[in-house]
């Protein structure tokens, strides 16, 4: 067993900043935030790095959902680290697959798979001061300077509790556990939801299928998704001029910052035509006005995760499709039975029913100082300070945190701005000689309770929706400001915010 393995060792270490040694680091999660930590934490000198993940192959999100019709709402020019943009994407939106396979080449050309652990599972994290306890799922036990939690945010599949759904004697799955042996071609097929996933597969899979019907209970604003194949010329020119791939990531960068992240902050004219543009797609493609009233929301535009997609209206104006917007009585053998008593008869079922977004870190027990549990502390209604830290849990960081998620920025770039800032602590812990860092409590408050001000003042709480966004507290759990500040405070860190331990 190894010194890092051995659970009688720590006490013979000092503190790494006081030892002048490498910080053993580790990095929980190896989907695009656990390889831009891996990535940036080397190339800053950090070397000593394991990273635990559950699966068999690194990619996160992108490795677990494979349904048909995939694809990110993220023009792929921007959506890519910066380390290691790509000049061969086949479209302007890039479809699952693809993004599995960049993520899985960057992780070999970078070094990433030789940090990693993979099959396994982190089950409990213990703070000892000044260090970790880290157990994993073979039971075996490790200690570490410092833990980075890169979970990603939607990674526990949401189920409905919906009356005998498990006496369905068809087959019956949920968009993130997609079974690909079931062949959908000529089916009766039901999809329950009409969220981003659930509008991809019904896109792509209703011309295939006998008979397609969406299960709704609340409309969506959708914008028409101005997908295109990029030509092998063209790509060979930005292979060629990595300066223009430079651009083109910058450029798609402040395109989705200053027209949609404004429009969910308070910019009423990026609201305004975010709005007309949603409704004009409506219109456009739905002809029949009674089906139109029933997929025309009542809240504003942006107010609810705003949807990119241009095969689902046209696919529920398919003859064989069908928009069930009666209340769910439950499930029968047979299929899906209405309030209004309508027994809908189905071959297969599909649960395109979301997931748990105050779970981050969590199932994993996590116990910091005094014995605090995480997910006592969080209670339903998970806060952190500048989405990276929480009082009470010295040198643990999260990336993509509570309120992690900024505007509609890609989530890989906030990733890697996060890295930054969890850089810029170790780099203080070493230059100082520090113990630990952990946020003060004071700071946290303020600085959540300045968020729940600035937020009754977004599209998200103005806007007249409920969404999965609402956590416990009675509010989103977002950042309620114009992304750019986020970022900048990301390579600003204020010190004082911190307990800075000897």
């Amino acid at each position: 067993m190894s010194q890092a393995q051995d659970p009688t060792a720590r006490e013979l270490q000092q503190p790494w900043a006081q030892a002048g040694r490498q910080p053993r680091i580790a990095v929980v999660g190896a989907g695009m935030s656990g390889i831009a930590a891996v990535v940036k934490l080397r190339r800053a000198g950090y070397s000593d790095i394991t990273v635990y993940e559950k699966a068999d192959r690194v990619g996160g999100t992108w490795r677990e959902n494979t349904y048909p019709g995939l694809s990110c709402d993220i023009p792929s020019r921007w959506y890519c680290f910066s380390f290691a943009l790509r000049a061969d994407w086949t479209h302007r939106y890039p479809y699952g697959a693809e993004v599995q396979a960049y993520l899985e080449q960057v992780a070999r050309e970078f070094g990433v798979n030789e940090h990693v652990k993979f099959n396994c599972p982190v089950t409990d994290l213990h703070y000892v001061g000044p260090q970790w306890r880290l157990t994993s799922g073979d039971g075996e036990s490790a200690w570490y300077d410092v833990v980075i939690s890169a979970t990603g945010i939607l990674h526990r599949p949401a189920y409905p509790d919906i009356a005998g759904l498990q006496s369905f004697t068809g087959d019956c799955f949920h968009s993130a556990r997609w079974d690909h042996s079931v062949d959908i071609a000529g089916k009766r097929v039901g999809v329950i939801g009409t969220g981003s996933t659930a509008c991809q597969i019904v896109g792509a899979i209703t011309p295939e299928v006998g008979e397609m019907r969406v299960f709704q209970r609340t409309p969506q604003w959708m914008a028409g998704l101005p997908q295109k194949k990029y030509s092998p010329a063209w790509n060979r020119l930005l292979g060629r001029f990595p300066l223009l791939q430079r651009f083109a990531y910058h450029y798609y960068f402040r395109l989705m910052m200053h027209i949609f992240s404004a429009a969910t902050v308070g910019n009423k004219p990026m609201q305004r035509l975010v709005s007309w543009g949603c409704r004009r797609n409506l219109e456009q493609h739905i002809a029949d006005p009674e089906l139109r009233a029933k997929l025309t929301p009542d809240y504003q535009a942006a107010c609810k995760r705003l949807i990119f997609c241009s095969d689902f209206y046209p696919a529920l104006a398919s003859p064989h499709a069908h928009l069930v917007t009666e209340h769910i009585a439950g499930v029968e053998p047979a299929g899906v039975r209405t309030a209004d008593g309508a027994l809908h008869e189905l071959d297969v079922l599909v649960l395109a029913t979301g997931f748990d977004p105050t779970a981050f870190i969590l199932p994993t027990r996590v116990t910091g100082e005094n014995g605090v549990d995480l997910a006592a502390t969080w209670n339903g209604a998970p806060r952190a300070h500048r989405a990276v830290a929480v009082p009470a849990f010295p040198n643990f960081w999260m990336i993509e945190g509570p309120t992690g998620p900024v505007g509609n920025l890609s989530l890989i770039t906030i990733s890697e701005h996060q890295v930054d800032y969890i850089i810029a602590m170790l780099e203080r812990m070493k230059r100082d000689g520090l113990a630990a860092i952990a946020a003060r409590q004071d700071a946290c408050e303020r600085y959540n309770a300045e968020m729940g001000e600035a937020i009754r003042d977004t599209v998200w709480m103005t806007g007249g929706c409920d969404s999965w966004y609402f956590d416990a507290s009675g509010k989103p759990n977002l950042y309620p400001w114009f992304p750019a500040r986020y970022l900048r405070e990301m390579h600003n860190p204020v010190f004082e915010e911190y307990e800075l331990v000897q």
